[in-house]
């Protein structure tokens, strides 16, 4: 049987062990955008009909504007970037690739599933997301020089002067970004992988047609067809950073990384602090490899109190 590997979430576990229902709970476990982009109105077609090509042309587009993707990358959607991360190992012959941790773990199982080894110091391919998670580290172009190289975005729409879009059009490049997380709607399945053409090309293969909901179409182009909420939304989510570093640091955390979507303290025991948070149904994520780590996502803004009142 396969381990499960550690992520955010498991609410349904902190209620069998804690009590309370769904509604009790304040989940700041994963990194995900607690006021979501407003669902639009969906075209009666976008659910009974399969997805055309009109309607995959016109989320590129309106992704390509967004990120300013260069004109020579190519640009796939899939149902989130997990099915692209899954799918990528396939796209070349098994060798080692570079992942260096601690760092999102899909990657590393999704290459060892597909014959490769993981190492911290291959040369021929790599992977990278920044900026990372859990730690927020961003990486420097200088650095992203092997033949083959993954850049996972799935944080990077919370500083985009920071990102590594322009490197999509370098060959053997893949630039990876993820919609549910900044416009936090991750139960939606969207995600994008931008680069070199003939990557691109394996993995439409691989993903097979119709790989994108109809729903999922209509709602990714109109809020990357959105720029003023996206502008809207860095703003609220830095000051919410900013109002959560200081309750933390007020109650004996010491901030050590992350992104305004996240939070990374150090603390006297992580345990015993997602605990203490658990008793007033606030779920957070703790670490095996890491006992002084805790990680927290924002609140929604009528939920401040809950999570002030745990402390």
């Amino acid at each position: 049987m396969t381990q499960k590997r550690d992520h955010g979430g498991g609410l349904d576990a902190a209620i069998n062990k804690y009590g309370g229902t769904r509604a009790d709970w304040l989940d700041l476990s994963t990194g995900i955008n607690p006021v979501p982009y407003p669902m639009p109105a969906l075209p009666g077609d976008a659910w009974t009909a399969l997805p055309d090509q009109a309607a995959f042309d016109r989320l590129y587009k309106c992704a390509r504007c967004f990120w300013n993707v260069p004109s020579d990358a190519a640009i796939i959607a899939a149902t989130g970037a997990s099915a692209i991360i899954a799918a990528l190992p396939r796209t070349a012959k098994p060798a080692q690739v570079q992942i260096s941790g601690p760092t999102y773990n899909e990657h590393g199982a999704a290459f060892q599933a597909s014959g490769w080894q993981v190492s911290d110091s291959a040369q021929s391919t790599m992977v990278v997301v920044h900026p990372n998670n859990p730690d927020g580290r961003l990486w420097n172009e200088a650095d992203l020089n092997a033949p083959f190289t993954i850049i996972d975005e799935s944080f990077g729409d919370v500083a985009p002067d920071q990102s590594l879009i322009h490197l999509a059009s370098r060959p053997g490049t893949v630039v990876l970004k993820s919609f549910g997380k900044f416009w936090g709607l991750a139960g939606l399945r969207l995600g994008f992988a931008i680069g070199d053409p003939t990557i691109i090309a394996k993995l439409t293969d691989l993903l097979g047609p119709w790989q994108v909901s109809g729903p999922a179409l209509t709602i990714g182009a109109k809020a990357l067809a959105d720029p003023q909420w996206a502008d809207e939304t860095r703003t609220r989510i830095a000051a919410d950073a900013a109002r959560l570093d200081t309750l933390l640091t007020r109650n004996g955390a010491d901030l050590i990384g992350g992104t305004t979507l996240f939070r990374l303290y150090k603390v006297k025991g992580a345990k015993a602090t997602q605990h203490q948070l658990a008793q007033h149904r606030v779920w957070s994520r703790v670490f095996p490899y890491a006992p002084d780590w805790l990680r927290l996502g924002l609140p929604a803004t009528d939920r401040w109190a809950q999570l002030e009142a745990a402390f």
